[in-house]
């Protein structure tokens, strides 16, 4: 609710004007429980809302499209037009209401700014043929996601709108406010709308069982994200999504009824129809006009699809200096990469102020820790409704009564939503007021919400271990959504097991250790040097390894960025900046032998021009890069005319007679790609085919130029590159799988290419002067790497993070970080982003001067331990190691994460899980036993 109304000044040094609007509901009190909304006669608290719920009103109350915080519309609200009512006041549970809070003007003074400004969806009540308007039965994918979300209109359960029927035939409409610059005016591709779709019939078929037909139809399956395309297997071959090819030229109400008829052209010809109960609209993301208005008074450039403009390689600044972006309003992109450009945002805001960090730093005071070894265990226990997804299902009055005659209980409260800052404000006070020194939460997932309570309890003067969670929501009212009574008794089952063991827990300890302030990184490419550069500028020392003689990596081999820039003036400049850094040490011909350490300590060995060294660092960044695969098929090898689109590159450049004087030519894709033994798109092919494709009619407007594709991947802009592509003639014959193309070189070196046309049914032949080879982007030999640093890879040899969508450049192996084609092929601008990416991830730990470690460890007891080592071969983290002195195991518990692999094998139960002894788990098991 606040607006940017000005920003003057330059980079390092932004004077910004803020109007901030009265929301009149405290954002802290807000739960987004709805009861404002549900008692306004205006429904006027719904500003935040999609828009949905007015379209929609006659047949179903939505709420949010997403769950944000409601806030009151002061032009329409009764009490500002007439001074009563105040319903929403009244019945707010929280308090949250504020009809004294005013507008107000705020001036800051900062030295950048970040644009995380998102997009809107496109309307698709413009798109008359489809039916939005006229059908409570055509949805778009946001409403459908709430239709299936357990605090939804539904409560989780799949049924139309419009009389609350289960669906038995559901279909998807692709591309609707997307590529199609004639009904929208979005030329572009949105990015993500294949994948939500993919997604949400998997879902719909896990809701509904299999017997559901779930259909999409689409013109190009877009799946180019790591582990999309196998994600696309899954739902096709196993869940039994149906994919048509084509593009529903319109969608017929049916009034008895309310089904849908679907009216459209398959890929042979044939005009077809079928009905569906709910259809649902894959709309696209679009800049709002408010985002192109603040652009406006930001003085920043926008592209000609209304997103910030911005150079590939430097793909979060704007054009203004020292404003970056990141997310949607840069360019249509999924949460991965949106994640990754914060970071990558950020990364470049602590370059720009490096000269000044820490310089208003606020010390945070610890609350001093409060000694409990001489008290009994006091527990209190908060049971969450959240929402309707608890408090729908379990009776969670029963269980909280149930939860005060439990041994050692001393408070319980039930809350609409735990997790909400009045709630934790309360529970700090509870702490005091009742003595208590043991909390259990009944709620939701520890790995989402466990450390936010663990947070609380410290900052009322408990060690924050001495917390336990229940999870009653995903372990019981998810999954037991028809069986209320049984859920109710598991969540008393659930509740008395967290209660046993968090009454014989004891604080736990967390130790300091020292941090290298330094970065070791391998691979010299062009994200190894970004990631080293970035940290340097910010006065952290690097040292760079590079396997090769030579910086640039599979950088050298690029001809230009997506959009014509040339690579070469970059990559030369990049070089000349690494190589003359005072705080980055390059060293060529090197490879890392061996590590030892963790976080913030860690020590390697690495073999450099024949000499072996040791690096001490603190954290380490893997940037190795990938390569581009040699084909084994289509002809490759047997004639000079036959190229790899990297070749191709370089003969373009210097008019190869071959390239220059030929009359026609023909580009096959997915050359290693999206086949069995490698089942994922290698992402920059088709944009490289296709630019490709464009020089050479550059070169020579007549010449013929064939594509052979099974789907044109041109994600976001590049869509642009398509229709150009497709304006200048180049044509398009698309080709499954099933039925590749078939290459024969004559004994004169002609060569001839049959494949099937689609459209026709017919085998085409066509004979181009040379062929171009669109091959797959492989990953090198990763395995000895990922051995020494303790991280994983996956089938096809890329390295695999922590969290693909919200820890993107982390491995679960703390203190080391991937970018680049290492991680996944992607092009240059999301490796330098990667890059950047990466490096703010890693300034996160050396800007500590030392980080904790400790709390939930193992422990081997030295007197049970028979020195069978079973524990050291089953340590994922290496943080075991066998004295053989002793003929004993121990814990390095710095490196330690908690797993309890090692407690879990050892034979003579030697091995404890501190926060989860043998104890502890044997009286939860005996609860749960006692039920």
């Amino acid at each position: 609710m606040a607006d940017v109304v000005d920003v003057a000044g330059q980079a390092g040094r932004f004077a910004v004007k803020v109007f901030q609007r009265a929301r009149y509901i405290d954002m802290d009190k807000c739960i987004a429980c709805g009861t404002c909304a549900e008692k306004c006669p205006r429904k006027v608290p719904d500003e935040y809302n999609s828009g949905l719920a007015k379209r929609k009103a006659a047949y179903v109350k939505f709420p949010q499209a997403v769950p944000l915080k409601y806030v009151i519309d002061k032009d329409h609200c009764i009490y500002f037009e007439k001074g009563k009512c105040r319903a929403c006041e009244k019945f707010c549970p929280t308090n949250a209401v504020n009809f004294d809070e005013q507008d107000r003007e705020l001036s800051l003074e900062v030295g950048s700014i970040v644009l995380a400004l998102g997009s809107e969806h496109y309307n698709p009540e413009t798109y008359d043929i489809y039916g939005y308007a006229a059908s409570p039965n055509v949805v778009t994918g946001m409403e459908f996601e709430r239709i299936l979300s357990s605090g939804g209109p539904f409560e989780g359960h799949l049924v139309r709108p419009s009389d609350h029927q289960e669906p038995r035939r559901i279909a998807w409409i692709q591309c609707v406010g997307s590529r199609d610059p004639h009904h929208c005016g979005n030329g572009y591709c949105s990015s993500v709308c294949c994948m939500y779709a993919i997604k949400e019939a998997a879902l719909a078929k896990e809701h509904a069982g299999p017997d559901l037909d779930a259909a999409i139809f689409f013109m190009d399956m877009r799946t180019p994200g790591k582990e999309f395309e196998k994600y696309y297997n899954r739902a096709r071959d196993e869940k039994g999504v149906r994919f048509i090819r084509s593009r529903p030229h319109k969608v017929e109400p049916l009034p008895d009824s309310g089904n849908l008829m679907v009216h459209f052209t398959t890929a042979e010809g044939r005009v077809l129809q079928e009905e569906f109960d709910l259809v649902v609209l894959s709309i696209g993301l679009q800049t709002s006009p408010e985002t192109v208005a603040l652009a406006g008074r930001l003085d920043i450039e926008l592209n000609s699809d209304r997103f910030a403009h911005t150079s590939p390689f430097r793909p979060v600044q704007t054009s203004r200096p020292g404003i970056f972006v990141c997310g949607a309003f840069q360019a249509p992109k999924d949460i991965p990469v949106s994640v990754m450009e914060a970071s990558a945002a950020a990364a470049e805001c602590g370059e720009l102020l490096a000269a000044v960090r820490g310089s208003r730093v606020k010390q945070v005071v610890e609350p001093t820790e409060r000694d409990i070894s001489a008290e009994d265990p006091r527990i209190g226990v908060f049971v969450c409704n959240c929402g309707t997804n608890i408090g729908g299902v379990v009776a969670v009055p029963e269980v909280a009564a149930y939860a005060r005659a439990l041994p050692h209980v001393a408070f319980v409260e039930e809350n609409l939503f735990t997790c909400s800052q009045d709630t934790q404000d309360k529970m700090k006070e509870m702490i005091r007021e009742h003595n208590l020194n043991r909390i259990v939460v009944a709620a939701c997932s520890p790995r989402t919400h466990e450390a936010l309570f663990q947070q609380t309890i410290k900052e009322a003067g408990l060690n924050k271990y001495l917390f336990e969670m229940a999870n009653i929501r995903n372990q019981d009212s998810w999954v037991h959504q028809s069986m209320p009574e049984a859920a109710t008794q598991k969540a008393k089952d659930l509740v008395r097991m967290a209660v046993a063991k968090v009454g014989l827990q004891q604080p736990l300890a967390e130790f300091q250790l020292g941090v290298s302030k330094s970065a070791l990184v391998v691979g010299g490419g062009i994200a190894g040097m970004e990631a080293a550069l970035s940290l340097a500028t910010r006065g952290y020392p690097a040292t760079l390894l590079e396997k090769g003689s030579a910086l640039g990596g599979h950088g050298l081999e690029l001809h230009a960025a997506w959009d014509g820039q040339p690579v070469a003036p970059y990559l030369n400049d990049l070089i000349g900046r690494v190589q003359n850094h005072r705080d980055i040490e390059v060293l060529l011909n090197a490879e890392v032998e061996e590590v030892q350490g963790f976080v913030g300590n860690f020590r390697t060995t690495v073999q450099a021009g024949g000499k072996t060294r040791e690096v001490a660092h603190g954290v380490a960044i893997i940037a190795v890069g990938g390569r581009s695969l040699e084909p084994e098929e289509y002809g490759r090898g047997q004639s000079d005319r036959i190229f790899v689109n990297l070749e191709l590159d370089r003969a373009i450049s210097r008019q190869d007679p071959l390239v220059a004087g030929a009359r026609c030519a023909a580009f096959i894709q997915c050359v290693g790609s999206r086949e069995p033994q490698r089942p994922y798109c290698s992402r920059v092919c088709c944009s490289h085919s296709i630019e490709n494709a464009l020089r050479l009619k550059a070169l020579n407007p007549e010449m013929d130029v064939f594509i052979l594709y099974r789907d044109i991947r041109t994600f976001g802009s590049r869509e642009n590159l398509y229709r150009q592509a497709r304006a200048q003639g180049v044509v398009f014959i698309q080709f499954s799988l099933e039925s590749k193309p078939v290459v024969a070189v004559t004994d004169g070196g002609k060569l001839q290419i049959t494949v099937q046309d689609p459209v026709l049914q017919h085998p085409l032949v066509i004979a181009p002067d040379i062929l171009t080879l669109a091959s797959a982007v492989v990953s090198h030999d990763t395995d000895p790497l990922a051995k020494q640093f303790k991280v994983p890879i996956n089938a096809e040899g890329f390295f695999l993070e922590a969290h693909m969508k919200l820890r993107p450049v982390d491995f679960a192996t703390d203190g080391v970080f991937v970018a680049g084609l290492a991680h996944y092929p992607k092009p240059i601008e999301e490796c330098i982003a990667q890059a950047k990416a990466a490096a703010s991830r890693a300034a996160t730990v050396l800007a500590r001067d030392s980080i904790m470690a400790g709390g939930v460890v193992a422990l081997i007891h030295k007197e049970l331990c028979c020195g069978c080592q079973a524990c050291l071969q089953c340590c994922p983290f290496g943080a075991i190691s066998y004295l053989e002195q002793e003929s004993r195991c121990e814990v390095n518990q710095a490196l330690c994460k908690g797993c309890g692999t090692c407690a879990a094998t050892c034979p003579s139960e030697a091995i404890s899980l501190l926060g989860f002894s043998h104890l502890q788990l044997y009286t939860q098991i005996d609860e749960a036993l006692s039920a």
